[in-house]
């Protein structure tokens, strides 16, 4: 600890003695001890000696009770500025972030103690001091509560040691004047979502497991704790692959006056099974049925691509309908059109598959496995914005179908009120309005060019509805969206979509995590990373021979472009350029010439986005180039949106003497 920290915490323990009158309590039991221990052979009294006697008085237990539960600040909470190092001591004792415990409301408290067996990382090194590594991370759901495990690095037994108090009953209001009871709790089926994930030394992400904990075994506990040993499995192609064992111990808070019976718990769990393996049979009952009737529509239905189950990263099939569920942002996302925007800055990544053949492994991820690791595949995006959308108020479908060359796509369509359909990209945020052509119209007439990408629908859905396509072509292009027309869209039983996808319908509901806001400093990224790229600037051009001086003054000017480019990609409005432009031409002499070239990324890495502007030839022309009084410019901006996603725009210009 730094040593103000250490005096800090000195004063802490200072206060909290002397509010139990500690020291008091320590002279008597001193006075005592000497009285009996010195009387015979005035021998020394050591300080092993004097702790005994404390602990036998039981001094120090009641020490340790005065003790609170104290969890770390969350990052967020953090100010921006770091606080600047001081020789003097503050006299003020700082205020510990403590967690409320209402002694009215049940806490599950969850620790996890360590893992085993991560085979994987068996000839893994140890981490040297500073070294970086990758690490492990574990994110956590329950009940509309989130939390996040401080990262360890990747070893094959991870070093976790971190505890977390989960809220038993959160959403239920008006049982706030009551305690609930174990017989309460146990029908109370949410499970504890836990999903691991790597990182390794570039920034990048990956899912190593998502697991679904079965916390309700503790309510049968004889003291109210019980240790569970977790096995992790595999995702995607290895969701039968054991990846390691995660050492959990849980413990209900208060504690429970009476526990339940282990009989009436399994009872408990075994009806619930029961219950759920019911209605996923006579949905697929269902299903079965419903596909038999639409391919006798037409036997060409066979090939479009009408989705009804999918598969998440455990390799376990849903219904689509249950990927999907109106999601509020709080105040993290204010429009449609910036819940787009943030979507689309999530990175973009084809679920992994071992081997070639160019097949598509299919993963539709749960949403706290696509938020932790912050990437995704199309189905993980358009799940996603649909879900935003319908947060926002307005009917939104995902569709799938396919684009250029058959390539199978989700996207998100929204219908207004007055019929109008919107196609929404959730990959880039970009919006196409939706004109179908009419086939039968002669040709004089004038059809509108279709400007999106999609070629076929085969299906649309929600979280309530689910349209097959039986028009005569999927050809999105001819595609009458009039969804009350059974002629063209035949829709499934909403009441059988109901049975399984409604939250708390089975207990094999998806679960639903709120967003969290963004926990990255824009600016201190943003100036990290403006100065990494100007040392692989100046490096870049020192071997091709040629000096570097910067114009500072340049690179502020190109912040107003980067804001516009920004703003624009948001609401689709271009604003500002006319300030910009008069700005450049003020700063760039007569007789001299300007060039600028922006860029914009999805990732923080700096030596990455250099790479990749190199490949361009008007940024090359740019970083290397030649002439008289050239200077240089560079600008990141950063702009964060929730889950820690972000939107990087740079600009690299040049202004020179033109001496031709």
């Amino acid at each position: 600890l730094p040593p103000e920290k250490a005096s800090e915490l000195k004063q802490i323990i200072h206060q909290q003695l002397l509010k139990m009158d500690v020291h008091g309590r320590i002279r008597e039991v001193l006075a005592e001890t000497i009285r009996e221990e010195l009387a015979p052979e005035h021998q020394q009294l050591s300080t092993e000696d004097l702790i005994k006697a404390l602990r036998q008085r039981g001094i120090i237990d009641d020490v340790m009770k005065e003790l609170k539960f104290v969890t770390d600040v969350t990052e967020n909470e953090r100010t921006s500025a770091p606080k600047p190092s001081t020789h003097f001591v503050e006299r003020e004792p700082p205020v510990l972030k403590k967690t409320n415990i209402d002694p009215t409301r049940r806490y599950l408290y969850l620790q996890v103690l360590g893992g085993k067996a991560f085979l994987e990382h068996l000839q893994e090194p140890e981490p040297l001091p500073g070294q970086i590594c990758s690490t492990f991370t574990l994110c956590l759901h329950f009940r509309n509560q989130r939390f996040r495990s401080k990262p360890v690095p990747c070893a094959c037994e991870p070093d976790f040691h971190d505890g977390f108090l989960l809220e038993v009953h959160k959403e239920s209001l008006g049982d706030g004047s009551k305690m609930v009871d174990a017989t309460t709790m146990l029908s109370i089926c949410d499970p504890v979502h836990i999903v691991l994930i790597k990182t390794d030394t570039f920034g990048e992400t990956t899912l190593v497991a998502s697991y679904f904990l079965e916390w309700r075994s503790v309510l049968a506990a004889e003291n109210g704790i019980t240790n569970v040993a977790v096995e992790l499995l595999g995702v995607g192609t290895e969701s039968k692959v054991s990846v390691g064992v995660l050492n959990i111990r849980l413990e209900m808070y208060p504690q429970l006056s009476k526990t339940l019976s282990p009989e009436v718990t399994n009872t408990q769990f075994g009806l619930e099974r029961q219950k759920t393996a019911e209605k996923e049979r006579l949905f697929l009952v269902y299903a079965k049925q419903w596909w038999r009737e639409y391919l006798q529509i037409r036997p060409t239905h066979n090939s479009r691509l009408v989705k009804i189950f999918a598969q998440d990263e455990n390799g376990v099939n849903h219904p689509v309908c249950s990927y999907i569920r109106p999601l509020r942002a709080g105040r993290l996302l204010d429009t449609p059109r910036q819940a787009a925007r943030f979507v689309s800055v999530l990175g973009y990544e084809r679920a992994p598959v071992i081997g070639g053949g160019g097949g598509k492994q299919e993963q539709w991820c749960t949403l706290l496995a696509f938020l932790c690791r912050n990437k995704g595949d199309c189905e993980d995006h358009a799940n996603l914005l649909c879900s935003l959308l319908l947060g926002f108020g307005l009917e939104a479908f995902v569709c799938v179908g396919t684009k250029a060359k058959g390539v199978p796509h989700t996207w998100v369509m929204t219908c207004g009120t007055d019929g109008a359909i919107i196609f929404w990209e959730s990959l880039t945020g970009h919006r196409y309005v939706h004109r179908p052509i009419n086939p039968d119209d002669p040709p004089i007439v004038q059809q509108p060019k279709p400007l999106y990408p999609y070629r076929t629908i085969g299906c649309i859905f929600n979280h309530q509805k689910f349209f097959g396509n039986c028009q005569p072509s999927d050809a999105v292009e001819v595609c009458v969206f009039d969804l009350h027309d059974e002629s063209k869209w035949k829709p499934m039983s909403g009441e059988a979509i109901k049975s399984v996808c409604s939250p708390g319908a089975t207990s094999s509901v998806l679960p639903f995590p709120p967003l969290c806001a963004s926990s990255v400093d824009a600016a201190v990224v943003s100036n990290e990373m403006e100065l990494q790229l100007r040392i692989l600037v100046s490096e870049h051009r020192k071997d091709l021979g040629l000096s570097t001086v910067w114009d500072d003054h340049l690179s502020y000017l190109l912040s107003p472009a980067l804001a516009a480019y920004e703003l624009e990609r948001t609401t689709s409005v271009s604003a500002g350029n006319e300030e910009f432009q008069d700005a450049v031409r003020r700063a760039v002499p007569d007789g001299h010439t300007f060039k600028g070239f922006p860029i914009h990324f999805v990732y923080r890495n700096a030596r990455r986005a250099f790479a990749t502007c190199l490949r361009s030839p008007f940024c090359e022309e740019i970083i290397c180039c030649r002439g008289d009084q050239v200077r240089l410019a560079v600008r990141v901006r950063v702009f964060t949106y929730p889950e820690s996603a972000c939107a990087v725009w740079i600009m690299f210009a040049c202004k020179y003497r033109s001496v031709l």
